[in-house]
């Protein structure tokens, strides 16, 4: 029993400070009270578990912990030395933390058995009802008291928790994920019939030219083969020079052609489901019309929104004129990066820049113009 309840504690100590690496994420980068209230919620309730369960008196744990006498202390790997971002931090944690949560419900099946778990074992009203998860089997909806006997207490509670857990790792990192994105000043949307006076390649370069740092790639009537060979010979040209390339409505033909992102509108497919095709290796942004648009967006792991539209378009007609009250709007919540779109102009940026814009989306005026690097150029200089 000594060397379990050594196992027990190493784990304990693991799976707290994954928790609190993950709340302090939560809680000073995302300035999210939600999910930081759900993680502290499941770090004061593993606490419970621990003090409360069978055979585990208060100081037990501690006082069969053996740190010089550990023989994995000094066994490092490269990886552990060093993390990427914010996001690759909160990774780590969220791993730590299942790894830890399992090792302490196999390594607790050795406990003394118990038909029921304290009531302070029950989530708190932070976190998230456990019938709301889509993981966990049935049994673990029914409060942790109803659990059928014999079973011990601390293992069926601690495997509660890791469900619990693997939810909160996933928020995280959703929300994390969003924090990647760049703050782009003008991103051109190119389609080939709206360039008359040039080829659609040729805009392109004039971007580049002119100082833009993102297009996108907006070919709705096109055949898929087309579609990829043409975003493909985007990336290509764009790459070296930093410009991010970004592909409308498909995920698939971003990911193969190896695009930095995928924009979607309100009736594609919901960001959540093209977030299971791409993970993180694309950017997603969408386009919202409201308040209401960019909150679903943020929960829902998008990258950055397309806010708009801000004034009439030629290139897309709207019935609904956002104006640039909802971009004010946008840019005071300031939780994604955003890209204000519709019917904007070198003469009508200033309007914009009145209420805080950071970035801005294009098209007709540039795609349309016989001199498209030189309005590139006018917009980007204003931007700055």
């Amino acid at each position: 029993m000594p060397t379990v309840l050594r196992i027990l504690d190493a784990n304990a100590n693991r799976a707290r400070e994954a928790l609190r690496v993950m709340e302090e994420a939560a809680r000073f980068v995302l300035d999210d009270a939600a999910l930081s209230g759900a993680i502290k919620s499941l770090r004061h309730d593993l606490a419970a578990a621990l003090a409360l369960c069978p055979g585990l008196a208060q100081g037990v744990l501690e006082a069969n912990r053996d740190t010089p006498g550990d023989v994995g202390v000094t066994i490092k790997t490269t990886s552990e030395g060093q993390r990427d971002d914010l996001l690759a931090v909160a990774i780590a944690a969220g791993k730590r933390l299942s790894e830890a949560l399992r090792v302490m419900e196999e390594y607790g099946k050795l406990l003394p058995t118990s038909k029921t778990t304290p009531d302070a074992l029950q989530p708190s009203a932070f976190a998230p009802p456990l019938s709301a998860l889509r993981s966990p089997p049935a049994a673990l909806s029914a409060p942790l008291s109803a659990l059928p006997s014999p079973l011990s207490a601390f293992a069926p509670s601690l495997e509660a928790l890791r469900y619990r857990g693997y939810e909160l790792e996933k928020r995280l990192q959703l929300r994390l994920a969003s924090t990647r994105c760049r703050q782009w000043k003008l991103c051109v949307l190119i389609s080939a019939s709206l360039c008359p006076d040039h080829d659609w390649k040729r805009v392109a370069q004039a971007v580049i030219e002119g100082g833009g740092d993102c297009v996108q790639l907006r070919e709705k009537e096109l055949d898929s083969g087309e579609l990829l060979d043409r975003a493909v010979q985007l990336v290509a040209l764009c790459r070296p020079h930093g410009v991010s390339v970004i592909i409308n409505d498909r995920p698939d033909i971003a990911l193969l052609a190896g695009a930095d992102g995928v924009h979607l509108g309100q009736t594609d497919m919901p960001v959540s489901q093209a977030r299971k095709l791409v993970g993180r290796q694309l950017f997603l942004g969408i386009s919202t019309h409201r308040m209401e648009h960019a909150t679903a967006a943020l929960q829902q792991g998008a990258d950055y929104c397309g806010v708009g539209p801000m004034f009439t378009s030629t290139t897309k007609h709207k019935d609904l004129i956002a104006g640039p009250h909802y971009l004010h709007d946008y840019v005071a919540w300031g939780r994604l990066p955003h890209l204000a779109i519709g019917g904007i102009t070198p003469e009508n940026l200033d309007a914009l820049q009145a209420v805080g814009a950071r970035g801005v989306a294009v098209s007709s005026c540039v795609c349309a113009s016989p001199q498209p690097a030189h309005v590139v150029h006018r917009l980007m200089t204003a931007l700055k």
